[in-house]
């Protein structure tokens, strides 16, 4: 393990330049129209960076970052920060937790801490998981890739897993980006993946139109109209990003307006995203994109999406598992388009919940997890 206190310091000169940077935000001009049709709602947008400029206490986020069980591996061509949270029973299995984009493994640490010591939320002990929060190339803590065709994030988590952990056989959760990274790595090395638990599956490699569902064919309607109001930030981050990043790296209100945005119209909120997300979990999100200047280098996956540099999952052998949240992005997955996939072994419908459903729903994610691993194991 590393030395907490090296894990992350930022220097009074940075934290003093955050501030007067937020004391200088030169503010957008409002356009006549509802709050949050057109973007980010200004007035939330100016409460919450005032927040943030006189209220809101870094040093306390940092000093609890710096008390995570964090680690970094050095993995020859790059550099992986993990946090490991053991369990409270001898012979648990490992599991691996990957989260999306617009976040990182602050999202993850309450799921974390419910799966490896569940007599903690009125849990049996015999249901504990060794779990690994892997941090994303470029993500927070640990350093982007060198190359856009070097050793996939899957095959460096392997190597965490397996060559640095340790462990013959582990299992995967993961959503949004993590999601497909779990995907990648079982069907990259499905003798030491037990099974991937999902909450975003990826679309098949091909498919006859005329084979499809009606529940298919309604959901890939869905999606379209989804993609067509909601998919603009993707569209910018996999064409053009770098011009985006020069602009979130250099305005901390610029870079607060564009995870807002997706924290409100993604979770399961109803419109209020305070009612899921509080100022400071927030915040300590855009302070730790802001400090370790990673909100660019968050935006590669998207990029190398579109430039072919990514693999792609053909079939995913191991048994897999899908949680559906109800406010998540699109339409509702559909069970059949998993299993032309993946080997789907377990299908929940949840009742509530979003794309952050670790932090949103970390009980019912929770649950779902230890019922589809105890069931391999």
């Amino acid at each position: 393990m590393t030395d907490p206190r090296q894990v992350l310091t930022v220097s009074d000169a940075d934290l003093d330049d955050l501030r007067a940077r937020l004391r200088g935000t030169r503010w957008a001009e409002p356009w006549p129209v509802e709050a949050w049709e057109a973007g980010t709602d200004g007035d939330e947008l100016r409460r919450l960076v005032e927040h943030w400029e006189s209220e809101y206490d870094w040093r306390k986020h940092e000093a609890a970052i710096n008390a995570l069980p964090s680690g970094f591996a050095d993995l020859g061509e790059a550099s992986v920060h993990y946090l490991r949270f053991d369990a409270e029973r001898d012979g648990a299995l490992p599991l691996l937790l990957a989260n999306g984009w617009p976040s990182s493994f602050l999202e993850l640490i309450g799921l974390a801490d419910r799966l490896s010591a569940p007599s903690r939320y009125g849990g049996s002990p015999e249901d504990a998981f060794t779990v690994v929060v892997p941090s994303l190339p470029g993500f927070g803590l640990s350093p982007q890739r060198p190359a856009l065709d070097g050793t996939p994030t899957h095959d460096l988590w392997h190597r965490l897993m397996h060559d640095v952990l340790g462990f013959e056989r582990y299992g995967a959760h993961g959503s949004d980006i993590g999601a497909g990274e779990c995907s990648f790595l079982a069907q990259a090395h499905p003798e030491a993946v037990a099974g991937v638990h999902l909450l975003d599956a990826v679309d098949p490699p091909g498919f006859d139109p005329a084979g499809l569902t009606d529940e298919e064919r309604t959901y890939l309607e869905v999606e379209k109209a989804w993609f067509e109001a909601e998919r603009g930030y993707s569209h910018q981050q996999q064409t053009r990003p770098l011009t985006l990043a020069q602009g979130l790296s250099d305005s901390p209100s610029g870079l607060l307006a564009w995870i807002l945005e997706k924290y409100r119209a993604w979770s399961d909120c109803g419109g209020d995203v305070s009612t899921r997300f509080d100022d400071d979990f927030l915040l300590t999100q855009a302070s730790l994109y802001w400090f370790t200047d990673t909100i660019s280098t968050s935006f590669r996956p998207y990029f190398e999406r579109t430039q072919g540099v990514a693999p792609r999952v053909e079939h995913v052998e191991v048994p897999t598992a899908v949680a559906v949240f109800p406010a998540d992005l699109g339409g509702r997955l559909p069970r059949s388009w998993v299993e032309r996939t993946y080997n789907l072994t377990r299908y929940t419908t949840m009742p509530r919940g979003g794309h952050f459903a670790a932090y949103e729903e970390p009980g019912l994610l929770a649950d779902d997890i230890t019922a589809f691993f105890h069931d391999l194991t």
